[in-house]
């Protein structure tokens, strides 16, 4: 095979910085044959913006094409395990955004699930789900690349080479993702969301501590170290009544039955914790932030943010249209833009490892371990805030 060729499920956000993410590569390693989309306008679009050569509405079209090699799931959680488990079956590779999947309760009568069911059901019922699609994965013979960027981007790897060099143990682990909220509607509701800040921000801080523990596991001992049990705490900040009262609001509000705010402290088994921060009610643009103890050294990653760039303006119309960070409320005042999202926070090499690990016929740095582990550690936060205890991993 000279080439990966490339088919995208989806076509708006996600899709966008795949395809990105993809430049350097195309018509070197990769090449992107098509885009599906069940709005044939939107595919329409994405193809056009992107020179994509063909587009369709029926994503199933992607996997009956023996020019597709791998298929790149850019869809809502929800879709995400029935759809990788068609495309294994398909025999295609996946690529696949974070989370793996989640609990949705499509089969229950009740609107807001977040409300009602029992969150042991639902860790139960997502492992079940991640499960599916393992099976699925293995049957099929394929490649299963897990989309999560943070343990792709160049802090995170010169901070693998630090711990490697320095000999230290990771005491503790502080990770953080936050913002001011996401504007898309589907976030509001645990049917559509699979969950609040934990599920959708969590997931990044989440996954990168549990790929620097494995890494540091088989580095010492040569096998992962696991985790052992969580404690969590969950909360919607945006219903405290004083925040009501205020007559403006610069933050996302309107959350139905997921939280805004969550918080969890993951144990190792080797003693050494993990402290996760994830909240939709952060000004100031997106944080992308990990500090890591070690016992003899003490690294900082900030991929935002980051003071490579610093920039002021006294008003926010100066620099027009011009992007400078992901979800900021204002241009105005001073700003850390980063001269290269893409590259910083780790999506365009995670996409030349998911090619790679094509083209060569190994595994990717980020697979379906990491994926289901993940998943595991959410729910079980959820489990742990829901009972108000520490909860042990199932294993």
């Amino acid at each position: 095979m000279e080439r990966v060729r490339i088919g995208i499920v989806g076509s708006q956000f996600a899709a966008s910085f795949h395809i990105t993410s993809l430049a350097k590569l195309r018509g070197v390693k990769a090449d992107i044959v098509a885009v599906a989309s069940p709005n044939i306008d939107h595919a329409a679009a994405c193809a056009g913006t992107f020179g994509i050569p063909e587009y369709c509405n029926d994503y199933r079209r992607l996997l009956e094409r023996k020019d597709i090699d791998v298929v790149d799931l850019c869809i809502p959680t929800d879709l995400h395990a029935q759809f990788c488990v068609e495309a294994a079956q398909a025999g295609k590779h996946v690529i696949c955004e974070k989370p793996l999947t989640g609990y949705f309760g499509k089969d229950r009568p009740e609107d807001l699930v977040g409300l009602t069911v029992d969150r042991e059901m639902m860790l139960k019922e997502t492992l079940a789900d991640c499960d599916r699609v393992k099976k699925a994965v293995e049957a099929g013979s394929v490649k299963f690349m897990y989309a999560e960027n943070w343990i792709y981007a160049p802090p995170v790897t010169k901070l693998k080479a630090l711990i490697k060099a320095s000999g230290g143990t990771i005491m503790d682990i502080r990770a953080e993702q936050s913002h001011s909220g996401s504007q898309a509607t589907y976030s509001r509701r645990w049917k559509t969301s699979g969950g609040g800040a934990l599920m959708r921000l969590g997931a990044h801080p989440v996954g990168a501590v549990l790929h620097l523990k494995h890494f540091e596991g088989v580095l010492k001992q040569g096998r992962p170290i696991l985790a052992k049990s969580v404690t969590a705490e969950v909360a919607q900040k945006t219903k405290m009544e004083a925040f009501g009262r205020e007559p403006k609001h610069y933050l996302v509000s309107g959350w139905e039955d997921v939280e805004d705010w969550g918080a969890m402290v993951i144990t190792f088994e080797d003693g050494s914790t993990a402290t996760i921060l994830a909240s939709d009610g952060v000004l100031g643009g997106v944080r992308n932030t990990m500090t890591v103890y070690l016992s003899n050294a003490v690294v900082n990653v900030n991929m935002n943010p980051s003071n490579c760039l610093e920039v002021y303006a006294p008003e926010p119309h100066i620099f027009k249209d011009e992007y400078l960070v992901e979800k900021l409320e204002t241009k105005a005042g001073w700003n850390f833009p980063s001269p290269d999202d893409d590259w910083v926070k780790g999506y365009s090499p995670e996409m030349e490892d998911f090619v790679d690990a094509v083209l060569t016929h190994r595994e990717p740095v980020s697979g379906i371990a990491l994926a289901r582990d993940v998943v595991e550690i959410i729910y079980t936060a959820y489990l742990s805030a829901q009972q108000g205890r520490r909860v042990e991993m199932m294993r």
